[in-house]
């Protein structure tokens, strides 16, 4: 099991920042939301109240293709300072299967799955290494509990009026 402390933020740059052009919308709190339920044995990634079935996340991705597309990232653009690694597990990683962003705050994208894989390409002279860049609208869905749900929403659109007074 890994540990994971502060959530781990992609650097600003041009695929993670959000231009003024570009208006995020606000999220509205769905009555017939359902949390995404766990398993024993799933991976899940906790960031605060807000905490994702990371496992449920992969089967998605793997059944809907279409909805998702690799793409290659510099490595030296992901931060993963504040997370724990298991440096003994990293010889056991493959760094070709691709990690996930998730979009955490309009424009802003968290590390929330292959720590492991960012770590040991960075140890290994990686330059890239394939992410899936996931939507608040695609990973919403993979939140485990109600109570984050709405905490969520609440955030994103807290996030969304400030963008908005700043324009």
């Amino acid at each position: 099991m890994v540990n994971i402390s502060l959530p781990t933020v992609v650097r600003s740059t041009g695929f993670s920042s959000l231009s003024n052009s570009i208006m995020q919308h606000y999220l509205s709190l769905d009555k017939n939301f359902k949390p995404c339920p766990s398993a024993e044995g799933d991976e899940l990634f906790p960031n605060g109240i807000f905490v994702f079935n990371i496992s449920s996340m992969h089967g998605y991705i793997q059944d809907n293709p279409d909805l998702f597309y690799p793409e290659d990232i510099a490595v030296k653009d992901i931060n993963t300072a504040s997370s724990i690694i298991n440096e003994e597990h990293l010889d056991s990683v493959d760094v070709t299967k691709p990690v996930i962003l998730a979009e955490i705050a309009p424009g802003r994208y968290n590390l929330i799955d292959g720590h492991h894989r960012v770590r040991k390409a960075a140890r290994d002279n990686i330059d890239t290494i394939k992410v899936y860049r996931l939507k608040a609208s695609q990973h919403i869905h993979f939140l485990t509990s109600r109570k984050g749900y709405e905490k969520y929403v609440e955030y994103w659109n807290d996030k969304i009026k400030d963008q908005r007074k700043s324009q």
